[in-house]
């Protein structure tokens, strides 16, 4: 089955970095586009950033420049690479996969906590 293992959040400084990353099984990694979203205390869930299975990249407006998604098909890895943080990115990140067949079904993990104090 579809697994997303997220790792590599925790309490930073503003101005700080972190670097998430996802381990991804259960689907043939290389054949989809993967994402990271986040969700902040009251708010909905945020498109962060997305990677191709190519590797050509989108970012929300709000992180562009300071953020970097990259993917590594050979390990089945997903990384998020945030820097210059700021008090308004803590949220959960999530790691995201659409997978289609018959229909498409979007598959999430758990989540990692991002917290910037300031």
């Amino acid at each position: 089955q579809v697994q997303l293992v997220e790792s590599g959040g925790g309490l930073v400084q503003s101005g700080g970095s972190l670097r998430l990353s996802c381990a991804a099984s259960g689907f043939t990694f290389s054949d989809y586009a993967m994402s990271w979203h986040r969700q902040a205390p009251g708010k909905g869930r945020e498109l962060v950033a997305i990677v191709s299975r190519d590797g050509i990249t989108e970012y929300a407006d709000s992180v562009k420049g300071r953020f970097a998604i990259s993917r590594d098909n050979a390990k089945d890895t997903v990384a998020l690479q945030m820097n210059s943080l700021k008090p308004e990115d803590t949220a959960v990140y999530y790691c995201v996969v659409n997978i289609s067949t018959m229909w498409t079904i979007s598959y999430w993990g758990q989540g990692t906590q991002v917290t910037v104090a300031s």
